[in-house]
């Protein structure tokens, strides 16, 4: 059966984010189950889930209780639109629960299904917003380099990874990139984390100056930069940027696929880093990637403002067909009750120490040039030479050789850009789970050093 699966993969899917070549020559990679912190492939064999999938599956597999949420409100009532004023009883409560948890006071939510069309209708709201306040010139986005933000043709152009442009066409001409920030890479020499901030935050007010402030909409960024390397800011980075966004009447949407609930050690990583967003986009763990749902989180004056424009216009003319699917929102709203009910917040930050503590004591092995983690998130980025932070050529690919290695472990880690592997396992995992993550990585990157 793997065998027709496998040739019927090679002959039908088309693998989005992937190397096409390697699906031409290689052989796929099927999982067939899922229990907890593991996954088995086609062959029956187990692996330590340490991506949570893609940063998602937060409580882990077979989680039996959602399930069972879904199974029920697929009998109850498998679908009705948000349109024309109609509502859904799960999308209802899961507004009204999210309320609960995000830092905006009296937030409303716009559901969608996936964190791409989240940070899209981030864009199309903010527009709107400001054409309803009379500013119909603040149209720019400013993103950062090596930032993702998704990979609909205008998420892509938020998103500052070449690969996610090239043929694509984007980015279109309303949006700016700034210099990623990353200290390890793009500080000077002996430039502290702090002197470091100070130079980007000087280089956001040298764009907004160059640009001009009433063309500039809104900044996007993530707490910490997830696919795009796995980087976190410098200190002090966000301490130094928000002054100016607030000075110059630019929108903050905070970016939280990634990083909300629990991941960073808190519920969301603007609460780690001290960020006060406008919006938020939350996506991925917000039902355990049980089903494909995201929120976008839209302050009073904001609403407010839209709501008047679109009177004038006859309708608020965005949404999608499953916009605040009642199985989607049944799923998630059970996963944040989860949360609660298991203290899953309390122990990802626990676990999350433990992670960081025991993942530091491999940052000396001779491939880790540099080692950066919070909560239970972290990239190990790999160099030819530590002491030079010298690079490996492209097309060594040690990364991806890397990741191979760990497979052969029984360990799932994923490839970033900057030759960097990333970790994050469910929020589930406990302390034996965390140990073994981490042998398996050593074993995994000595596997790779002895290839070399």
């Amino acid at each position: 059966m793997s065998q027709g699966l496998e040739a019927l993969d090679k002959r039908f899917l088309f693998h989005p984010s992937s190397n096409l070549d390697q699906v031409r020559d290689g052989d796929p990679l099927i999982w067939s189950r899922g229990k907890g912190i593991y996954v088995y492939d086609q062959h029956g064999r187990k692996y330590l889930e340490g991506m949570a999938g893609l940063w998602c599956t937060a409580l882990g597999y077979g989680e039996k209780e959602l399930a069972k949420a879904a199974a029920e409100q697929m009998e109850k009532f498998c679908y009705g639109p948000l349109f024309a004023a109609r509502a859904n009883e799960p999308s209802i409560k899961l507004a009204a629960k999210l309320s609960e948890w995000v830092p905006i006071e009296g937030a409303r939510f716009l559901f969608g299904c996936s964190g791409s069309d989240a940070n899209d209708t981030q864009i199309k709201l903010a527009r709107y917003y400001f054409n309803a306040i009379g500013k119909p010139e603040k149209k720019k986005i400013i993103s950062r380099k090596s930032g993702y933000h998704g990979t609909t043709l205008a998420t892509a152009g938020l998103t500052g990874l070449p690969p996610f442009h090239a043929h694509f066409d984007v980015p279109g001409p309303d949006i700016v990139h700034l210099t990623e920030p990353h200290h390890y890479r793009q500080a000077h020499e002996g430039e502290s984390e702090e002197d470091f901030a100070t130079r980007l935050a000087n280089e956001l007010e040298q764009v907004i100056a160059r640009e001009g402030a009433d063309t500039i909409a809104a900044f996007i960024a993530e707490p910490l930069m997830g696919a795009g390397g796995l980087i976190l800011p410098p200190k002090t980075y966000f301490d130094k940027i928000q002054p100016i966004l607030c000075e110059h009447g630019i929108l903050f949407i905070d970016d939280e696929v990634v990083t909300a609930f629990g991941r960073t050690g808190n519920p969301f990583g603007c609460q780690t880093y001290g960020i006060q967003p406008a919006t938020m986009t939350m996506a991925k763990a917000l039902s355990s990637a049980y089903q494909p749902i995201s929120a976008v989180a839209i302050p009073p004056f904001m609403y407010e403002a839209i709501e008047q424009a679109s009177i004038g216009v006859g309708m608020f003319a965005h949404g999608l067909t499953y916009s605040g699917h009642p199985v989607a929102a049944a799923v998630a709203l059970r996963t944040l009750e989860l949360y609660e009910e298991r203290g899953i917040m309390e122990h990802a930050a626990k676990m999350g120490e433990i992670l960081q503590s025991k993942l530091s004591g491999l940052s000396d092995h001779p491939l880790i040039g540099n080692y950066r983690g919070i909560g239970l998130i972290a990239g190990l980025e790999l160099v030819k030479d530590t002491a030079t932070k010298t690079r490996f050529e492209p097309s060594d690919k040690i990364a991806f050789k890397a990741t191979a290695a760990c497979l052969e472990e029984g360990l799932v880690v994923r490839a970033l850009p900057g030759d960097t592997l990333a970790i994050c396992p469910p929020l589930i995992i406990d302390e034996a789970g965390i140990d073994e993550l981490v042998n398996k990585l050593a074993k995994g990157l000595d596997r790779t050093l002895d290839a070399l």
